[in-house]
């Protein structure tokens, strides 16, 4: 018997029928079917996102560090990191209880933000990216930035954001960063709408780690997978370094990167 969670965008109500369809499927089959947001201690053997790319952010989060997989069905709109479509979440679930299904780990970042003071004041882990963000329409933020303990440029622009290469079809493509191969183990360093001269995306190893300053004289806000930390005064900092948990996905072949990218942009043969 399997024990299976969901975890769902209650804002759109077929996420819930579809919750609710598959429940009973499965306890048709004798399978167990528990409350993604309870935690009673036990492993799960699979959690399934319904809903779209930042559905399946939250339900990767709340999985790190532990072997439950995570499997997504794409209510969204463009779907990257989804790999059913609804109509086929049965024929999925089969295909997994049966063993007939792959892992793949994606790199996951580790954000630890500072206060002015040094203090640590939270670490949070990013499939995607995490981004400092100018909080004053019509300014820059400044943030300077060191890679490897060793001082590189003291950004000026609207923005700053480090992608893995999960995340460089998220933000860091609106922002015409690079597009990466998510099987790549590598920080992408992107500038948003840079106000100087040198305003190219940078391609780290995954081994590097970066740290950014707030420097005066706004302050900036942190964002982390699309979620809002908080607002870093001048002086805070934020360190960014591969993660030790990678996110873990359940996939069934098929969906080379490329192709992924030929079908979501309607490439097409000239």
């Amino acid at each position: 018997m399997a024990r299976i969670a969901f975890a769902a965008n209650h804002s759109r109500p077929e996420a819930q029928a579809l919750v609710e369809r598959a429940t009973t499927w499965l306890h048709a089959k004798g399978h167990d079917v528990v409350d993604g947001d309870a935690d009673d201690g036990k492993t799960l053997d699979l959690l399934v996102s319904l809903g779209g790319d930042g559905t399946l952010l939250r339900a990767v989060d709340s999985t790190l560090g532990t072997p439950t997989p995570v499997m997504g069905v794409n209510l969204g709109h463009l779907g990257y990191l989804t790999e059913v479509e609804p109509a086929g979440l049965e024929s999925a679930l089969t295909r997994f209880l049966a063993g007939d299904y792959e892992i793949e780990e994606r790199m996951t970042l580790a954000v630890t933000y500072e206060d002015p003071t040094g203090h640590v004041t939270g670490v949070r882990w990013a499939l995607n990216e995490a981004s400092i963000e100018k909080t004053v329409p019509g300014h820059t933020v400044r943030v300077a930035a060191s890679i490897d303990d060793s001082p590189f440029v003291t950004f000026a622009a609207d923005g700053l954001l480090l992608a893995t290469p999960t995340g460089s079809t998220a933000y860091n493509l609106s922002a015409r960063g690079p597009l990466l191969s998510p099987r790549l183990e590598a920080i992408v360093l992107t500038p948003v709408s840079p106000h100087m001269l040198f305003d190219r995306p940078m391609v780290l190893d995954g081994s590097q780690h970066v740290d950014l300053e707030i420097l005066g004289p706004r302050q900036a806000v942190l964002v982390v997978d699309g979620v809002t930390i908080g607002t870093l005064e001048p002086g805070a900092t934020v360190s960014c370094a591969q993660g030790e948990h990678p996110a873990r996905l359940v996939t069934f072949g098929g969906r080379a990167f490329h192709t992924i990218l030929r079908a979501k942009f309607h490439l097409a043969d000239r």
